[in-house]
């Protein structure tokens, strides 16, 4: 039955996307919408599979093999799923100055995965980021969308932990 649920809404989704695109074109360019396409198919699936970037491909009248050139071009775009929380680590010059590399360490040690990947229970994605435009607060952790500034090693199994707790 779960199956089935997953099927539904997936269709469901894939008509959203749909929707979406009919009500976005670029009349001068069809290709023009692909970027906004490609947000809005990232936001309901959570990545770009490569049966959903066909579907783009096919509602925008474009070739698959462009579809999928501009996704991997563009690193806000993924091609995996990633965990219910993006753990980010900013490694710009005032991050990494700062001790980045120590707290990039310790999320891997406290979630025994490695850069880009995710947890077995799907709760948390690792990546690493450059500047993100917050120097003063350095060095930076975040977490989904909330930024953790003048991070330490010693406070991220306690931060991680406040969203293991969430599931």
């Amino acid at each position: 039955m779960d199956s089935c649920i997953t099927c539904n809404d997936k269709s469901a989704k894939l008509k959203e996307l749909s929707e979406y695109i009919e009500q976005h074109p670029d009349p001068v360019n069809p290709q023009g919408g692909l970027i906004a396409a490609l947000h809005k198919a990232q936001e309901l699936f959570g990545y770009l599979s490569p049966d959903v970037m066909g579907h783009v491909a096919q509602e925008l009248q474009v070739p698959e093999a462009y579809v999928s050139g501009v996704a991997t071009f563009y690193s806000y775009f993924t091609l995996t799923p990633r965990g219910k929380y993006v753990v980010s680590v900013c490694m710009g010059t005032a991050c990494y100055v700062k001790g980045a590399t120590a707290i990039l360490d310790t999320v891997k040690k406290v979630l025994q995965i490695e850069d880009g990947e995710t947890t077995d229970d799907g709760l948390f994605t690792l990546t690493q980021t450059r500047c993100i435009g917050a120097c003063g607060l350095a060095p930076i952790m975040i977490v989904g969308d909330k930024v953790y500034g003048r991070m330490t090693a010693d406070q991220v199994s306690e931060i991680l932990a406040k969203y293991q707790h969430e599931k």
